[in-house]
């Protein structure tokens, strides 16, 4: 892992630029296309694609051998997973709903995307880690791919426009 500080921080803020870009894409080109990598509606899971598809490039773009890459893949995954945790616990559980809080967790979560795999690095030796990590990382743009056209039931699929919280239940 051998990229220097500044390569990575470009990366970063391009990473962070393509997944807001992202967010709007369907809204823009109504396709099933960019259904796949845009959330067609505001739930929970389809806001991953943020993360996941930018971090995966980079995966892809900075992953140059198999350990580099394994580790770089854990980290999509992992920071996809906590978008999904602390999503769920903040506005399903807490009816949070404030904007600011939803793009400081995007930014840190992606910033947490660039950082863990320095974190991940001793992890990327062992095989079963590497031949772990592209299996996993097919079965999430699997599971983004179906969902984006066959929604599940369930509170992280509803879009979180029409979830009634007591924020917006008329006094």
């Amino acid at each position: 892992m051998k990229t220097s500080t500044k390569t990575m921080i470009f990366a970063f803020l391009i990473a962070a630029a393509a997944g807001v870009l992202i967010h709007n894409l369907y809204t823009w080109l109504p396709i099933p296309l960019t259904a796949v990598f845009s959330p067609v509606i505001e739930s929970l899971w389809e806001h991953i694609k943020l993360l996941f598809y930018p971090l995966l490039a980079a995966a892809l773009i900075f992953g140059r051998d198999d350990e580099s890459r394994a580790v770089r893949l854990w980290s999509d995954l992992i920071v996809c997973a906590a978008l999904l945790v602390v999503s769920y616990l903040y506005h399903v559980l807490l009816h949070g709903e404030n904007f600011i809080f939803d793009i400081v967790l995007y930014v840190v979560l992606m910033a947490a995307g660039f950082l863990l795999p320095r974190l991940l690095w001793p992890l990327g030796e062992k095989r079963w880690f590497q031949k772990a990590a592209v299996p996993l990382t097919a079965l999430v743009w699997v599971l983004i791919f179906w969902f984006s056209f066959y929604p599940p039931e369930g509170l992280l699929f509803k879009d979180m426009e029409t979830v009634r919280t007591f924020f917006t239940i008329p006094v």
